[in-house]
């Protein structure tokens, strides 16, 4: 596969603001499995094998299954995901998925489990994914 840019050296700074919003990501009281839930959902709906690879070995380290992270694309067709997981994969989805919008009523279902600030920090970490996703498919980072 042809190499393109590597972000990190051609622009520094702007990497380093990127990673400056991951850090806040992770400074975060968002659960560290359901971050992982986060970041790998939106990888998959982006085709982003650098960050699937990534993430899924991340999930691991903490505790994530290996069956739940098999089914997570599924994850609408079975009951190992809780009410509260399955409302942030449900943003999840409608973030990453931008052109349709977010609907009311999944915003309001995710809103049932986190504050305002929690709510806010989520919707930052999907969105911080997303940036990710787009930089490693955008200049072609390869899986180790």
């Amino acid at each position: 596969m042809e190499t393109r840019i590597n972000i990190k050296k051609v622009e520094p700074a702007a990497y380093e603001a990127m990673y400056g919003l991951e850090k806040y990501i992770s400074s975060t009281n968002i659960n560290p499995i359901l971050l992982e839930l986060i970041k790998m959902r939106a990888s998959q709906i982006n085709g982003c094998a650098f960050c699937l690879n990534m993430h899924s070995k991340d999930a691991r380290k903490i505790g994530e299954t290996e069956q739940r992270l098999y089914i997570l694309n599924a994850w609408r067709e079975t009951t190992l995901f809780t009410e509260e997981e399955r409302a942030v994969l449900a943003l999840t989805e409608e973030v990453t998925l931008i052109s349709n919008h977010v609907s009311d009523a999944t915003y309001r279902n995710a809103s049932k489990f986190f504050n305002e600030q929690d709510l806010a920090q989520v919707i930052m970490a999907i969105i911080t994914i997303n940036a990710w996703n787009r930089i490693a498919i955008s200049t072609k980072l390869m899986v180790d």
